[in-house]
């Protein structure tokens, strides 16, 4: 890396030392050179291939906190073991640690090895997220370890597992999007999340790419695309589904590519019969024309790619959601063709990393399956474990949480680099079950909402003061360097679990040296799907970071390249062909209704990151976002009486929380937009809808109903909601295994869909009887649905030969629906997208009224399709 020019670089003085290493921040990690000697340390941005040079707000400001007055420099303990009202008071690590291998201890001999959890984070290094998973699995050999990204990452990662057989984010570098001819962005926002990456769409529109955004609002990054799509939140599956039936229609799938490098295309061909045009306007919101624009782009390019990102993502269907985007990528021949694919774009620093080498309940190191026997004897050999003493998979993130201090469920937790108090789904609940805890251990650099709760929180080395590896959201792996040494009585999480393992009796098997962790690292996933055995230090130094996967070189031969660009010859699947998997619309797991009659959905802003800990703590940045803002579109909030800068609060089944209103007509008139960076009474998550995707155990995060109401003026601190209206959280519920989704994966749904027009029209006699009299015109225009079936009307057209003016009724199962007026000698043409779905049994006519002793002749033609 070199040092990009820029105004403020600071000239390294005697003492001082200058060290390169990376932002602490999000998935683009970006380049950047840290000065540090007599503190404060001071930074400038790498000339770094993902930032080339740039930095965003929070990466300029991420030195800040260093030497941040609320930093945690010693460990703390409640001064009466096991009173979590008695105040948290300094201590050392040897009464700290005491503490934390005692409350192990006296709770596995209660009861059970699975009754002590970990939970972790994607910010962790790929060395300290490899040793926690480990640690869990050898030192506790307990099954219940899990971590934030299942709350980020688990539905992209689902989706491509299943379609690809392997989840790397990006399978291409980041670079391939500046010149890619069309780029689709759904979900994302990253003008907002990853400014550095824009420079890579600025390059394309400078070429005359044309940029596709799907988003409910218009963005920051929606506001530079060619063409915005702004569908319900909840609803991105069936607009993908709406594409790929539109390309099939109009003759644009690549069928020689689906044929040579796919399976599974023909059941997604009758899957996607039923999503026609004019129904996914309906359901979505975005218009026909706009779909048509957009498949119509994507398969004339030469390059294409399609990204998805949270806001797709985090539903109760996100993988399935996912999979759609996926499906019309691989009909169009985009992944594995040159400068196009699909992508996800991952969220957290280490979110790609963090999930390849053992946080996820499920999983070991290389992304090698838990419950696979050939994976447990590969790590156990690495591990010098008998493969029968690990534990199977355990509960998922949520899962877990929602279990705590239950029978059957954690007793005893230890929390490193996650604030679930803050980041969870129904986040009052998870607090709820914290507090049912025997016993909390939290790892963190600042007194989170999650440490102010634990009996001991032990001070962590923040960014600059560790070394270890991070993985990209390209997959490639970096190195983080140590800057500067941490304040005196400081560890970093690596040598922290390194001595927990030594005081259980496990300390042999455990390093606190990063390289030897990293290396030991490499051999656990050795010939996994994740395959970083042929990564060193060395060769990150030299070549800006590592691809993966990247096998060790046999003896003699050269080293293993890297992987830049995934999937140019074969799919990481038995076959080497990519996977179709049907899916369908469902809508969101839970609707408006009159108590709460709109869509909430979440996200973040330029200034905040995650949970808050660390950039609400940051001043810079303070400065920029101060407080928690609801986005309302003018019309709701004219409705509602609420002014800009007013105090609303947001009502949902599980809570209530306070914003101060954003009035913008960036948001659809039916959304409320918060972000999810802020904790106690403007906590976005203490109203969010827990409900988990069957397959990543997502929760939904997305899409929930909400009540708004307006609280007062403008007010300099936003008061909290009355504890008083607060509902009660939920009683823990013990989950059901993942079951099939019906019906996008029911084993019975073996019966292709298939769509069937109908027509009921013709010329029939007129005698009016008054307008206010309308009676049914002739038997031909009536229809009943059969039972099991569904149609929808999807146009109507009528002519009048009389010289008056004359209506004609839709009616259904005897009340009205629409009505049509046709002028004297006249005639009128209506699509029809906005009748509901007609179901089986339902009885439809049109009926027709005219002034009285009129006569004539009416045309009548109305649309239907059978699915």
């Amino acid at each position: 890396m070199s040092a990009a020019v820029v105004p403020s670089a600071v000239p390294a003085g005697p003492g001082t030392r200058t060290t390169e290493t990376h932002c602490p921040y999000c998935s683009l990690q970006c380049g950047m050179a840290v000065t540090a000697g007599d503190r404060p340390a001071s930074l400038v941005p790498l000339d770094f291939p993902t930032n080339r040079g740039g930095l965003c707000s929070k990466g300029w400001s991420a030195h800040e906190l260093l030497d941040h007055p609320e930093r945690l420099t010693r460990p703390l303990v409640r001064a009466v073991p096991g009173d979590r009202g008695s105040p948290l008071v300094e201590s050392t690590w040897d009464e700290a640690l005491d503490r934390v291998v005692a409350a192990i201890g006296r709770t596995q001999a209660g009861h059970g090895r699975d009754a002590v959890g970990c939970f972790g984070g994607g910010s962790l290094t790929n060395e300290q997220a490899y040793q926690f998973g480990k640690f869990a699995r050898v030192a506790l050999r307990t099954s219940a370890i899990d971590y934030n990204g299942r709350f980020c990452m688990s539905s992209a990662a689902g989706a491509a597992v299943r379609a690809f057989g392997l989840d790397r984010g990006l399978p291409f570098p980041l670079a391939d999007v500046a010149g890619a001819d069309v780029v689709v962005l759904v979900g994302s926002n990253p003008a907002d999340t990853m400014p550095p990456a824009m420079q890579y769409l600025d390059a394309g529109r400078e070429r005359g790419a044309l940029h596709v955004v799907v988003d409910p609002r218009r963005t920051a990054t929606a506001r530079t695309a060619g063409l915005h799509l702004q569908p319900l939140p909840g609803t991105d599956l069936a607009l993908a589904n709406g594409l790929l039936h539109i390309a099939l229609a109009e003759g644009l799938v690549d069928e020689d590519r689906v044929a040579a490098r796919t399976t599974g295309f023909d059941a997604v061909r009758d899957a996607v019969r039923a999503y026609w045009p004019d129904r996914v306007e309906r359901l979505t919101g975005v218009p026909v024309d706009q779909q048509r624009q957009t498949v119509r782009a994507l398969a004339a390019a030469e390059r294409a790619i399609v990204l998805t990102a949270r806001g797709a993502e985090q539903h109760s269907s996100g993988t399935d959601t996912a999979t759609a985007w996926l499906n019309l990528a691989l009909a169009l021949g985009l992944p594995g063709r040159p400068g196009s694919g699909w992508g996800t774009l991952t969220g957290q620093g280490n979110g790609q990393g963090g999930r390849e080498h053992g946080q996820k309940a499920d999983q070991l190191p290389g992304y090698r399956k838990l419950a696979d026997p050939a994976a447990r004897a590969h790590v156990a050999a690495v591990w010098g474990v008998d493969p029968d003493d690990l534990p199977l998979p355990g509960p998922s993130a949520f899962e877990l949480l929602d279990a705590l201090g239950t029978d059957g469920g954690v007793r005893t937790l230890l929390v490193l680099a996650s604030n679930v108090a803050v980041s969870a789904p129904d986040a009052r609940r998870v607090i709820s079950r914290l507090g049912d805890l025997d016993f909390l251990a939290v790892s963190d650099f600042f007194l989170s909402e999650t440490a102010v709760l634990a009996d001991v929180v032990l001070p962590s080395a923040m960014w600059a003061e560790e070394s270890g590896t991070m993985t990209n959201l390209e997959g490639r792996v970096i190195r983080r360097r140590r800057a500067l040494d941490p304040p005196d009585g400081v560890r970093d999480d690596l040598a922290l679990l390194a001595e927990l393992a030594g005081r259980l009796g496990a300390g042999h098997l455990f390093s606190a040296d990063p390289e030897t962790v990293f290396a030991e690292l490499g051999r656990a996933s050795a010939g996994g799907p994740a395959d970083y055995s042929g990564i060193t230090y060395r060769r990150i130094d030299e070549e800006q970071g590592v691809f993966w996967p990247c096998p060790a070189a046999e003896d003699g031969a050269p080293d293993h390249p890297g992987t830049q660009r995934l999937f140019t010859e074969r799919f990481a699947t038995p076959d080497g062909r990519a996977r179709f998997v049907p899916v369908h619309h469902t809508g969101a797991h839970e609707q408006p209704d009159a108590d709460h009659p709109y869509v909430l959905t979440t996200g973040r802003v330029l200034a905040q990151y995650q949970s808050g800990t660390q950039t609400r703590r940051t001043r810079s940045l303070q400065l920029v976002a101060p407080t928690p803002r609801a986005e309302l579109h003018p019309d709701l909030a004219r409705r509602l009486g609420i002014a800009h800068d007013d105090v609303v609060e947001l009502a949902t089944r599980r809570g209530r929380a306070r914003f101060v209103a954003a009035v913008t007509d960036t948001i659809r008139p039916d959304t409320v937009f918060v972000p999810f960076h802020w904790g106690g009474g403007s906590s976005a998550n203490a109203l969010t809808d827990p409900a988990l995707d069957p397959v990543s155990r997502m929760p939904a995060f997305k899409a929930c109903a909400v009540a708004v109401t307006r609280v007062g003026g403008p007010e300099e601190r936003i008061p909290a909601p009355d504890a008083a209206t607060q509902p009660a959280p939920q009683p823990h519920a013990r989950s059901a295994p993942p079951a099939p989704r019906p019906p996008s994966r029911s084993p019975r749904r073996s019966t292709p869909v298939r769509s069937t027009p109908k027509f009921l029209q013709g010329v029939f006699p007129l005698t009016g009887e008054g307008l206010s009299k309308p009676g049914p015109v002739d038997p031909a225009l009536r229809y009943q649905v059969p039972a099991g079936a569904t149609a929808q009307a999807l146009y109507f057209r009528g002519g009048n030969s009389t010289g008056e003016l004359v209506y004609v009724l839709l009616v259904r199962d005897g009340e009205p629906v629409r009505w049509f007026p046709i002028g004297a000698k006249g005639d009128v043409h209506v699509p029809l997208r906005v009748v509901e779905d007609l179901p089986g049994g339902c009885v439809v006519e049109l009926h027709a009224a005219a002034p009285e002793g009129v006569t004539g002749e009416l045309v009548v033609d109305l649309g239907l399709v059978e699915v």
